[in-house]
């Protein structure tokens, strides 16, 4: 009987999925010009249909456990009426003497009257079975090879979280990060994701952050930092930010030393494994594909729409005599732009935590996939022809690898992917910017001139700021300025930035005592209003109001010592009457 609900609820989950999209089909069927098309649609919806059955597999488990815990297994201890369905005014049955807590009334109480339901049916097959009395076989878990969890009951609960919710997505990225001796490139990486997606691709995309730290003041501040930075798609659930309890991790003074490799090593590596298992676990219930990333990387624009037509596409034209891909590779460095069907995450979360202290992660999945399809009476030739199989790659590469600095104390590594293609834009060229003479007391790397950033030549790139130091571009005639933007760091230098640098302008009139603008800004002692700021991205952005009047100068004022170079990637000046097509050539000074 259970089977019969069981496969009625499977039949039941196909309809929804699928007859929508075959109507869908149907519909927009004479708009389409190939059977190709069609064939793409129906293989999202197959994809579709495999993540809701992994997450009805899921609600499976739960009854089960739920079930063995409160010893339904034996029909003489509760009842088959004790935990049918109830009415909803919550009458309830409490006869039966040999309850196995005073309180399991009142739990199942609280269940709803579907939970209560599966209950029943995982009762009813178990008490139909010849042998009911017989003991459950228990199967390894996690805690099984991660022994240490069971130190701690809050050992996988996560230490913070923030998350508005977000499920049933298409994608779920998945980007974990640490704190960084020398260089940290998280926030440029969320800027250049977000930046690379449009609202249609934001609306069905997931970032994950994961902070893989045991200080709490370490995790609250890397936190933090996203948080203000991208308070806006945090809040409309872009963005989730966890992570583990420390207890989530072993003691790793104590792991086996493997591969030969020093102490240090093996610990960062076993780590490594630990939190992508930890991310990935979190991430399967939240939508149909996983994509791995890190914290240091770039994107081209669209990846997101890319991706999602690659894996549908790839999985339309599969035959069904062939296998179905288990990775699509979209990066060719370790495990960058890697991307898994969510409902397949399992067999990789296991296996990761199995062998967690023996390998690095992007060994494991090389392995994982070897033992899945090689024989050991073939040559390895034969293996790399049936891996391709199921590891398809996709070119030019969606993700470039950005950082210098790993997360391994005293590691360098300078790793690109040539096949990424063209290279990232290192500054935005403005060449209407209005004729003026400018000057910096910061003093710049080569030819990395201030004068040839403000013609659209070059970024400008300068040694370590001081406070003090001016970067000043005064006009040859005063005019009204309606908008500004100084953008500082770039894709190749993310963290050479202007910290803590105000924007200030000089009117060209002297303002009468009386003046509004004086109580709307505030001001330098040398007469210059102070109308904006740069933010946590680097990016100085704003308006001028008209009230001001004319201005003879804009300025960037540093205010604090700065343990970085400053680069301005991005000037853009524009004027009220409109853009200039003749730019002064003799700017001075850089």
């Amino acid at each position: 009987m259970f089977k019969i609900r069981q496969r009625n609820c499977l039949l039941g989950t196909a309809f929804v999925v699928l007859v929508p999209c075959l109507v869908g089909l149907f519909i927009v069927g004479p708009e389409l010009s190939t059977e190709q098309s069609l064939s793409q649609q129906l293989a999202e919806c197959r994809f579709r249909l495999q993540y809701l059955e992994s997450m009805y597999r899921s609600r499976q488990e739960d009854v089960a456990i739920l079930s063995q815990y409160l010893h339904l297994s034996n029909a003489t201890t509760i009842g088959l009426a004790t935990v049918a369905p109830l009415p909803y005014g919550n009458e309830f049955n409490t006869s039966t003497s040999a309850m196995p807590a005073a309180g399991l009334p009142t739990l199942l109480k609280s269940l709803s009257p579907e939970a209560r339901q599966l209950i029943k049916n995982a009762t009813h097959t178990h008490t139909t079975q010849r042998f009911s009395s017989s003991p459950v076989i228990r199967l390894p878990t996690a805690y099984n090879f991660l022994p240490h969890l069971l130190d701690d009951s809050a050992s996988l609960r996560p230490a913070y979280i923030r998350s508005k919710g977000r499920t049933d997505v298409s994608i779920v990225l998945g980007i974990p990060t640490v704190k960084r001796e020398k260089q940290s490139y998280l926030v440029s990486t969320l800027q250049n994701l977000i930046e690379n997606m449009n609202e249609e691709e934001q609306n069905e995309t997931l970032i994950i952050v994961y902070i893989g730290e045991l200080e709490e003041d370490v995790v609250h501040t890397i936190a933090k930092q996203v948080e203000l930075n991208f308070e806006a798609y945090v809040e409309c659930g872009l963005i989730d930010i966890i992570a583990p309890s420390p207890s989530y991790y072993p003691n790793f003074e104590t792991l086996r030393i493997t591969l030969q490799d020093s102490l240090e090593r093996v610990k960062w590596r076993s780590k490594q494994n630990l939190d992508f298992a930890y991310l990935m676990s979190y991430a399967q219930s939240k939508g149909t594909f996983y994509v791995q990333l890190e914290d240091d990387i770039l994107a081209k624009s669209h990846f997101i729409t890319a991706m999602k037509k690659f894996a549908i596409t790839k999985s339309a034209l599969t035959k069904p005599d062939q296998p179905s891909w288990f990775v699509l590779d979209f990066c060719q460095l370790g495990f960058i732009g890697k991307m898994f069907k969510s409902a397949e995450l399992p067999y990789l979360i296991t296996y990761f935590q199995m062998f967690y202290n023996d390998k690095p992660v992007d060994w494991l999945l090389l392995y994982f996939i070897e033992s899945k399809v090689c024989r050991s009476d073939k040559d390895q030739k034969h293996c790399n022809l049936e891996r391709a199989k199921y590891w398809l790659h996709y070119r030019p590469s969606l993700f470039q690898h950005i950082g210098t600095s790993s997360s391994l104390k005293g590691k360098v590594q300078k790793l690109k992917d040539k096949q990424f293609g063209s290279k990232v834009p290192s500054f935005h060229p403005h060449m209407h910017n209005p004729p003026a003479r400018v000057r910096s007391n910061i003093v710049a790397y080569k030819n990395y001139l201030l004068k040839r950033a403000y013609r659209g030549e070059t970024y400008f790139w300068g040694l370590l700021p001081q406070p003090g130091d001016l970067v000043r571009f005064m006009f040859d005639k005063p005019l009204l300025l309606r908008r500004y933007l100084f953008r500082s760091g770039n894709s190749e230098h993310p963290s050479d930035r202007f910290y803590n640098t105000t924007v200030e302008v000089l009117p060209s009139d002297t303002l009468s005592e009386n003046s509004s603008v004086w109580s709307a800004y505030n001001s330098t002692t040398d007469e210059y209003l102070i109308v904006g700021a740069f933010d946590g991205l680097g990016v100085a952005e704003g308006t001028i109001d008209p009230k001001i009047g004319a201005i003879k100068e804009i300025r960037l004022h540093v205010h604090s010592d700065s343990e970085n170079w400053a680069l301005l990637s991005e000037i853009d000046l524009e004027t009220n009457s409109g853009t200039v097509s003749s730019v002064d050539k003799s700017y001075t000074n850089s």
